[in-house]
């Protein structure tokens, strides 16, 4: 990128420093879907049952969204180069510990360190690149960025697939060292950024209470399936979870300086748009783990294939998004989310109807059309979210949004994955008819979940279409 005004070596640093950052986020969004195809070896080689994986995703999205809110607060706090070194230092620890691991415990537990590494490599980044480069060239310099974010998942399943096949499950982590290492190094060269003074302290009793009330709710939702909890833990799960929640509420309407000021939600779009992206989610967010296992367990596939059959999800991703602003430009934000929700939920539900004697092809058309209509989805409840938010706000409006967005990629999963598990108990699981039925029942109800949450977008103002200029909406999700 050309920047008039500056030096050739001030030039040459700037570059450099945008493509450390697109790097960081291209192995933030590769690691978290490279995952999926690779889970029924790692449970083979981890002798648990492949239904049973999807804490090994939960853990890592839930950390994320647990450390997003104090991002900011810690590169102010402790420099953004010293931050950004440290968080890739602890990514590649992260992904050390999980190709050691031997049992699930262990992957789980070294999954959240990875994701505390992960959770700070895109915000502190951004914040790096936000301090450096000139407020007229912010813009095409974040958009640049959001490149890597679509290409992660475009390749992660297929690279996870190959891997397994020609290597190990082990090698999907182990290929984070050399380009970690490599980052940290760019990272002291090219990167500036030493602590700044802040004029507000951080409101640490605040952040305990949504992090705690987070961490209960996503595990009482993944506490039947993969925790072994019974309905007693589950429920107090819940309630210490929204009781901590609730508490955090009254705390930040009394505290001079929250994390998230409640007058933010005075916006009527931003309130409309984290709840429609939340429960929306919910339901998406399980397909990434449920499809690769559904090909995989029920119908032969083997884990390269299912990461190819993935491919159309990328690509349908990526064609779309330049639809989004005439679409929403001609209908509307309330018509194209209300429209587009139904038929996310009705493409979801129709897995059901899938099975090892359909062509291929056929199967191939419904992975078009959800990643299609998924990328149009999260674009649209992006921008929606963040385009009336004052420059006051629109910090902690952002952060708020990326908290959503990884608490909901947790919570969908677990959802996903107790469903799953409830109906494999209702009809068996000794026979591959048997658990194919399980996951025929789980996608209609992942799907009529994704439905219901139509009713949330029908809640906007008939006619509102302003598009933002100012927001990248790729950037909070590369879906």
């Amino acid at each position: 990128m050309k920047i008039p005004l500056v030096s050739a070596r001030e030039q040459k640093e700037l570059n450099a420093l945008l493509w450390l950052v697109a790097c960081g986020f291209f192995m933030q969004t590769l690691d978290a879907t490279i995952i999926n195809t690779a889970l029924p070896s790692m449970a083979r080689s981890l002798g648990e049952s492949p239904l049973r994986m999807q804490s090994v995703v939960v853990s890592y999205s839930l950390t994320m969204a647990m450390l997003i809110p104090a991002s900011g607060w810690i590169a102010d706090r402790f420099g953004t180069r010293r931050v950004y070194v440290s968080a890739i230092a602890m990514f590649v620890a992260g992904s050390l510990l999980c190709a050691a691991s031997a049992s699930l415990t262990q992957l789980v537990a070294a999954r959240v360190v990875q994701g505390m590494g992960g959770a700070l490599l895109l915000p502190v980044g951004r914040l790096a690149v936000l301090r450096s480069f000139p407020r007229s060239y912010f813009l095409p310099a974040m958009s640049f960025m959001a490149i890597p974010g679509l290409l992660g998942p475009l390749m992660g399943p297929t690279l996870g697939g190959w891997l397994v096949e020609v290597a190990s499950w082990h090698w999907i982590f182990l290929i984070n060292l050399p380009v970690g290492l490599a980052g940290a190094v760019a990272t002291l060269i090219y990167m500036r950024g030493s602590a700044q003074e802040r004029s507000a302290r951080f409101d640490l009793v605040g952040y305990l209470l949504l992090a705690f009330g987070m961490v209960c709710v996503s595990l009482a939702l993944d506490g039947m399936s993969s925790l072994g909890l019974n309905h007693v833990g589950i429920l107090l799960l819940v309630i210490f979870g929204l009781m901590s929640l609730s508490s955090y509420w009254l705390h930040a309407a009394r505290h001079e300086h929250p994390l998230f000021p409640p007058d933010l939600f005075s916006n009527p779009s931003l309130s409309i748009g984290l709840l429609g992206s939340l429960f929306s989610r919910l339901g998406s967010s399980g397909m990434p783990l449920m499809v690769p296992l559904l090909l995989q367990v029920s119908m032969g596939y083997s884990p390269f294939h299912a990461g190819m059959m993935m491919l159309p999800v990328a690509m349908a991703a990526m064609t779309v998004k330049r639809l989004v602003t005439t679409l929403i430009t001609r209908a509307g934000y309330r018509r194209v989310l209300v429209l587009n929700t139904m038929l996310l939920g009705l493409i979801m539900a129709s897995f059901a109807l899938a099975s090892p004697d359909r062509v291929w092809w056929v199967l191939s058309l419904q992975l078009t059309g959800f990643g299609a209509v998924n990328s149009l989805q999260f674009t649209a409840m992006n921008t929606l979210t963040l385009k009336d938010l004052d420059p006051l706000h629109a910090s902690s409006g952002n952060a708020l949004l990326s908290m959503v967005q990884m608490l909901a990629i947790g919570m969908g999963v677990a959802s996903a994955g107790g469903v799953l598990a409830a109906f494999t108990s209702l009809f068996g699981s000794s026979t591959s008819v048997q658990t194919l039925n399980a996951f025929h029942a789980t996608f209609a109800c992942m799907g009529l979940m994704t439905l219901a949450s139509a009713s949330i977008f029908w809640q906007l103002t008939p006619g509102a279409s302003q598009v933002p200029q100012s927001a990248s909406p790729e950037l909070s999700n590369p879906g």
